[in-house]
């Protein structure tokens, strides 16, 4: 599974590079603030709604500490999707959120 820190993503988007972020967190969890861009499909939904992703671009799961982000992650690669998994998750994120 590939994985990168928030210290990473967050270094990338400072730099003006577009991200597919989606955040796997229940909806009253993004409430308390996601970053800014991120796509919500709670991973309850993911299997429902994956039909929404483009397999051509490569996709950053989001959690709240990185563990259910990483099912997502292991989820899609087997369905031949590109993704990348946030360690730490929102827990470890300290850039601006929305």
């Amino acid at each position: 599974m590939n994985e990168l820190t928030a210290i990473e993503i967050e270094t990338k988007l400072s730099a003006g590079q577009t991200l597919n972020i989606i955040d796997v967190r229940e909806v009253d969890e993004v409430a308390e603030g996601e970053i800014p861009g991120a796509i919500n499909i709670p991973l309850g939904l993911l299997e429902f709604r994956m039909n929404e992703l483009d397999k051509a671009k490569e996709y950053i799961m989001v959690c709240r500490s990185g563990g259910r982000s990483g099912q997502a992650t292991k989820f899609l690669e087997s369905y031949g999707y590109r993704v990348v998994n946030m360690t730490g998750g929102m827990l470890a994120w300290e850039g601006p959120t929305e």
